[in-house]
């Protein structure tokens, strides 16, 4: 690949700055199957400071005690430039606001700025709280009214207003001509469903701008897959605060994702959001609140997935060797996101080659040549060699005059076995070559797979030491033809790793003892391969 030039910092033109206005602690934890602790959100509040986010809305603290104790906690700490939002309700039905209790909790979470949702949608007025249009108006206005004379700022969430302004646009503008007089700083448009399509959004937008005084936000959830869009549509048209989650997490499709939202904003409308030094974190950012929410980051997200910028046909390999920009909309470093080279059959010389060279290996002349041939062979056979890079090293170092693996399995045997009133075990038998010397070993484990790990770890010990470095992190199976039944060629991906260093190998055979073995070698191989180069390394400085 072509040697990488730092991403230029381009000064942006003079544009109205956007406002990120970050959801995840609230409505993003709404997803399904995700649950943050206390102080998984204290340390996700952190970062989002840290990272530039302008407001964090942090809870709901009239709704539940977790949420309640997170104000608390958080009382007097500061994230960044960031202002913590607490998010409730507007004030119950025939109720002042002085003598709703969901307000005070409001109030006792001592934020500088609450949000509050009210109904935009007559369908909602009439038919879910059953009160009439001009109490809706009442309770909108008075609860602005009531937090703003107690000193706080307030952003007004008009919910479903999209589908209220389709419905009824008069009426949906009268909720926020209310919330306006009640003294609300910004007016949020809601796309509370997420069925709203850009060019409508845009529009909507456009008219209700020229009504109002008030600064505008959008809202907007991914149900019809335009959230972004949407987003963005809202922002031409003149909303100067975008809300949204990390990951575009959220209830059902999830919300407008940030991680997308924010550099298409800085970098494609040149709209400041945090700035091009922290844009450079988002990677990163997005990676932290996927670990902390226990969630597998998604490898194919715009600009943050690990393969946003992995190539893989031969033709865009090879252009992009000449001119990295010619299949790439940005430079992923701008983002903290890298370039990589993916291989598999579809790969042509230019796949190998760049991936050598990632690799920091040196291939000899016509090497990248026959390891074409020989991925495009096997993955026929059912091997996968994309998320098995390891393997395509070892592929590209066995081609090497004086390469010579650290050791050879000869012979192996494994048994399977379950006594009466016991779980099962296995045992495994191997004969390793290590040099001229063979070794032979037995091993136990739950499994095939973990007693072979154990008798090659028996065997080898003592000759390779080192090995007791590298650990099996991960194993995954896959069965190819499945109408083949148990005669299926089966396809082991083996992840191991040493230290905060992780690398996958891959195996295939219509036997899975021989697939996991040959993944599980590959595996001690290219760990004791890095190894062996590090000393060389460590010997030269």
């Amino acid at each position: 690949m072509p040697e990488r030039r730092p991403p230029e910092k381009e000064t942006l033109p003079l544009r109205p700055p956007v406002d990120v206005y970050d959801t995840t602690l609230r409505d993003g934890t709404q997803r399904e199957g995700l649950s943050l602790s206390l102080e998984d959100k204290l340390r996700v509040a952190r970062r989002l400071g840290a990272f530039g986010a302008r407001f964090i809305e942090a809870g709901w603290p009239g709704s539940n005690p977790k949420d309640a104790d997170f104000f608390e906690k958080a009382r007097g700490e500061r994230f960044g430039q960031a202002e913590l939002v607490a998010f409730g309700s507007t004030v119950r039905p025939g109720v002042e606001p002085s003598d709703d209790l969901q307000l005070r909790a409001l109030l006792d979470a001592e934020t500088k700025v609450i949000t509050l949702f009210g109904k935009s949608w007559t369908r909602h007025v009439e038919g879910v709280l059953r009160i009439s249009r001009e109490e809706n108006l009442r309770m909108i206005e008075a609860s602005v009214a009531f937090l703003r004379g107690r000193g706080r700022r307030v952003f007004y969430d008009a919910e479903h207003f999209f589908d209220g302004y389709r419905e009824d646009a008069a009426y949906a503008l009268e909720t926020l001509k209310a919330a306006e007089r009640g003294g609300a700083e910004v007016l949020v448009l809601c796309d509370t469903n997420g069925g709203s399509m850009p060019w409508d959004v845009e529009e909507v937008v456009r008219r209700v701008r020229a009504e109002l005084r008030t600064p505008l936000g959008i809202h907007a959830h991914d149900d019809g897959g335009c959230a972004v869009a949407n987003s963005l549509a809202a922002v031409r048209a003149g909303a100067t605060q975008v809300q949204g989650t990390i990951n575009g997490y959220g209830e059902r499709c999830g919300n407008a994702n940030l991680c997308t939202i924010v550099p298409d904003l800085e970098l494609k409308l040149q709209r400041r959001c945090v700035g091009p030094d922290k844009l450079a974190e988002l990677v990163s950012v997005a990676r932290f609140v996927a670990e902390v929410a226990n969630l597998p980051p998604d490898a194919h997200a715009p600009y943050v997935g690990r393969s946003a910028f992995a190539h893989k046909g031969g033709v865009h390999v090879s252009a992009m060797r000449r001119d990295e920009a010619s299949y790439q909309h940005v430079e992923p470093e701008r983002v903290g996101n890298v370039s990589r080279v993916v291989v598999s059959e579809l790969s042509g010389k230019s796949n190998v080659l760049s991936k050598a060279e990632e690799l920091g290996l040196s291939p000899s002349a016509g090497a990248e040549a026959r390891v074409v041939r020989t991925i495009k062979e096997r993955e026929a056979q059912g091997y996968a060699y994309e998320a098995a890079e390891a393997s395509v090293a070892l592929l590209l170092a066995r081609q090497r005059e004086r390469h010579a693996p650290a050791f050879v399995v000869l012979d192996y045997r494994t048994s399977a076995q379950r006594r009466r009133g016991t779980t099962p075990w296995s045992e495994a038998t191997v004969k390793v070559a290590v040099g001229d010397e063979e070794r032979v070993a037995a091993g136990e484990g739950s499994g095939p797979v973990a007693a072979l790990d154990a008798a090659l770890r028996e065997a080898l010990g003592s000759a390779l030491p080192e090995l007791e470095e590298i650990q099996l992190a991960d194993y995954k199976v896959r069965i190819l033809d499945g109408h083949d039944g148990t005669e299926a060629t089966t396809r082991v991906l083996v992840e191991c790793r040493r230290g905060s260093q992780r690398w996958s190998t891959v195996g295939a055979s219509k036997n899975i003892v021989e697939a996991s073995l040959e993944a599980l070698v590959d595996g001690y191989e290219y760990g004791l391969l890095e190894l062996d180069e590090a000393a060389k390394v460590a010997g030269r400085s």
